[in-house]
């Protein structure tokens, strides 16, 4: 590592080390591409101000911009991106936080519960995907990470189908924010999470990235305790 290595280093992370940037970067962790206008109304600052955030994260190749017609829309520049994001937010010291009303609860447990990181399935719901799909000799760990000759299998049986190429790995895993242990990304928790949403075992709560589940998680194998928990409204 030479010192202008640690200075380039430095002057990306000085891209995050601003709480409205910060802020758009996590909402764009849904994995949907956001208008300036919309990021602009969620970090609470002007269009302008927004506009400079975002050229900024442009051109440091954190996002990615995407133009329909005169509309611009902005995304995570990809999977990766997704990955360190996540991953920081999970270091972050956790706090306490203070629910001011049922509303902000609900809210609050919604994410912890289910919900979407980037393109695979995250919270309670993704962690206990790993849980169960290792116990099932699925998942294989003794060598970092792999997806056994059963859990191609088992994918095959269910009928999802794992987009693989662009250099993505078929399984890794992805630090939760909220449970500080791994849950399923790559093309096979991308798979499992848009199966998931095609079936209607989970369906999008809108406003964010929560996921309400639903009892045909069943399908999937978890323990009928662990569905009936993440399906209730606690």
């Amino acid at each position: 590592m030479t010192t202008t290595e640690g200075q380039e280093l430095a002057t990306w992370a000085r891209m995050l080390a601003d709480g409205t940037r910060a802020t758009v970067c996590l909402a764009l962790l849904d994995g949907r591409a956001w208008t300036a206008t919309e990021l602009a109304a969620l970090a609470g600052v002007s269009r302008p101000t927004i506009s400079e955030h975002l050229n900024l994260l442009v051109q440091g190749g954190l996002l990615t911009e995407v133009r329909q017609g005169r509309h611009r829309y902005v995304e995570l520049a990809g999977p990766e991106t997704a990955q360190l994001l996540e991953g920081l937010a999970a270091l972050t010291p956790r706090r306490t936080e203070i629910a001011n009303s049922l509303k902000a609860a609900s809210r609050r447990d919604a994410f912890a519960r289910a919900r979407t990181c980037y393109d695979h399935l995250a919270g309670r719901l993704g962690v206990a995907v790993v849980d169960t799909m290792t116990e099932r000799g699925l998942l294989d760990w003794s060598d970092g990470l792999a997806l056994t000759s059963d859990g191609t299998r088992w994918l095959e049986d269910l009928g999802v189908v794992v987009k693989t190429g662009r250099g993505r790995p078929l399984v890794r895993p992805c630090l939760d924010v909220t449970e500080r242990r791994p849950h399923l990304a790559g093309a096979v928790g991308s798979a499992l999470c848009r199966h998931a949403l095609e079936q209607g075992w989970v369906r999008r709560i809108p406003g964010g990235r929560a996921l309400k589940a639903t009892e045909s998680l069943t399908a999937l194998g978890l323990p009928a305790g662990v569905v009936q928990e993440l399906a209730s409204n606690r």
